[in-house]
């Protein structure tokens, strides 16, 4: 059992690239997976990590013991799946990447919280490109198109982008009647966190519009409750202002102008065997993720 949890230290260390991080995950010191690490290093004779102040890197012979030690937790859940499948209620830690959009998501996930309550969910909210596989991860939400062959996909629902303002707003500045007029407004952005760039609004316009930027956000959030205390115009996904719309703190302008739309898809790894809390995972975001009114 000491190994064990020595290597599920050493696993964590070198996905986390932190001695500190992976202490976090495990729920001790970072000196204690420091510790650890080092007792495996004197067991083993050879050097696992390349370790500076900032940072821990795996040497070639760590890379080559981190794929066998993956393969040993392989070996270790398709044990404990074999026996999960013996039992009635799908059940387990289930761990899940998501799109930071909370006011998607949260409804959906705390109803399938109620409906299996013997899954615990651990949520990781980040909107950079994880790697399904490599770091763990037994479902992930995102949109765009789904690019690595060893995952299974399924879609989830469809979204529309609609240009909103406070009826507050649109009558100090009027409402714009063409593209053409955001030039004049003042417009509240959104920036990707991962690579720092302002979306692009790809209104359909003919030639290029140059908005004038009041606030940018890296998330979705602050941009709706900016929106809707009249301080400019937004470009949003419909599921993050539709109860703002129907209650109308928000109105939509220029519908017929805008269309550009997205897709959600729930991605998980490629598998003869599906893990039963996997499956009733996948089917109910499906079910109901986009099932709300």
């Amino acid at each position: 059992m000491d190994r064990l949890g020595t290597l599920t230290a050493f696993m964590q260390a070198a996905e986390a690239r932190s001695f500190t991080a992976a202490g976090q995950q495990l729920g001790v010191s970072s000196s204690a997976v420091g510790k650890a690490v080092a007792r495996l290093e004197a067991r083993l004779g050879v050097r696992l990590f390349h370790r500076s102040t900032r940072v821990v890197t795996l040497t070639p012979e760590g890379g080559q013991f981190l794929e066998r030690c993956r393969k040993i937790v392989c070996e270790i859940e398709q044990a404990e799946l074999e026996l999960s499948q013996t039992r009635d209620a799908p059940r387990g830690k289930l761990r899940v990447s998501l799109p930071m959009v909370g006011r998607l998501m949260v409804p959906t996930l705390s109803a399938f919280m109620e409906t299996w309550p013997e899954i615990e969910l651990d949520l990781d909210f980040t909107d950079r490109l994880v790697d399904v596989i490599d770091e763990g991860f037994d479902a992930v939400i995102r949109t765009g198109e789904a690019r690595d062959s060893r995952l299974m996909t399924r879609v989830l629902g469809s979204y529309a982008l609609k240009l909103v303002g406070a009826p507050a707003y649109f009558a100090a500045h009027g409402i714009p009647a063409s593209l053409g007029d955001l030039a004049g407004h003042r417009c509240l952005r959104h920036r990707f966190p991962t690579t720092g760039r302002l979306e692009d609004w790809l209104l359909g316009a003919s030639e290029t519009i140059e908005l004038r930027t009041a606030a940018i956000s890296s998330t979705i959030e602050p941009l709706v409750c900016l929106a809707e205390r009249g301080l400019g115009i937004a470009c949003l996904p419909d599921f993050a202002v539709r109860a703002q719309i129907e209650a109308g703190t928000l109105m939509c302008v220029l519908d017929s102008a805008v269309h550009r739309c997205g897709t959600f898809r729930i991605l998980w790894p490629s598998s003869r065997q599906l893990a039963p809390k996997i499956r009733v995972f996948v089917d109910f975001m499906a079910e109901n993720l986009f099932a709300q009114p």
